[in-house]
């Protein structure tokens, strides 16, 4: 059978009314990949959320959006924090959980990288251009930067690269590394930009801060289902 993976769907305003949404550019990335990607809405209690591990699903998406509530690690609010969402924070902080206790693999994108972060203790810039200004452009549709990637990494068993060209629409990273993770690549002015776990036993760990899915970046996605597999 075809595995199937859960991957966060954030509730969003769509024409004045609330609805779940997923980019279908994720859809399209994990069924090339050959996975069957079941939309979770992030707006489901934590326990709840956290239950649709246990019905067959393999294997763990986190996708974009939102800022985290920077409550989450300890922080007051920055005056150019964007929209937070409560309910998805806590939401994806149990799904988490549930992935790392049954050793699924986890593959998180742009806000992935950022709650996961914090899930395993570390902390956020709130808004880089403020708090972290540098010569590498990180937001904007049309922004490309270049991230060098750790030699022997996962991430670069996964890509077949030690360097890479890639998107960039974030105005948060990760500030402070939480232990279980260790940082993969980085942009030229030394921003993480890619994690995985940091202990090698651990099940398959990579978030990116980039938007492989709208790069049409197979390889990591191709890793991801052969972790599923």
């Amino acid at each position: 059978m075809t595995p199937v993976v859960a991957v966060t769907a954030p509730r969003r305003q769509v024409d004045g009314r609330e609805r779940v949404t997923l980019n279908t550019a994720y859809v399209r990335a994990l069924d090339r990949a050959g996975l069957v990607p079941l939309a979770l809405p992030t707006m489901l209690a934590p326990e709840r959320a956290a239950q649709a591990l246990q019905v067959g699903v393999r294997g763990l998406v986190l996708t974009g959006g939102e800022d985290v509530d920077p409550a989450r690690y300890g922080r007051a609010p920055h005056a150019n924090l964007e929209d937070t969402d409560a309910g998805r924070d806590a939401a994806e902080l149990a799904l988490i959980a549930a992935a790392r206790a049954r050793r699924l693999p986890i593959l998180g994108i742009c806000r992935g990288i950022q709650i996961l972060n914090v899930a395993l203790g570390g902390t956020l810039y709130q808004d880089l251009g403020s708090e972290r200004p540098g010569p590498v452009a990180h937001t904007g549709d049309d922004v490309r930067h270049t991230v060098r990637i750790e030699p022997g990494s996962l991430l670069e068993r996964t890509l077949g690269t030690g360097s890479a060209t890639v998107n960039s629409r974030h105005h948060q990273a990760i500030r402070d590394l939480a232990p279980g993770l260790r940082a993969v690549a980085w942009t030229e002015d030394g921003l993480i930009e890619a994690v995985e776990a940091a202990d090698p036993s651990a099940s398959w760990t990579v978030a990116v801060q980039w938007h492989p899915e709208d790069l049409n970046e197979r390889a990591l996605f191709d890793g991801f289902a052969r972790a599923v597999a």
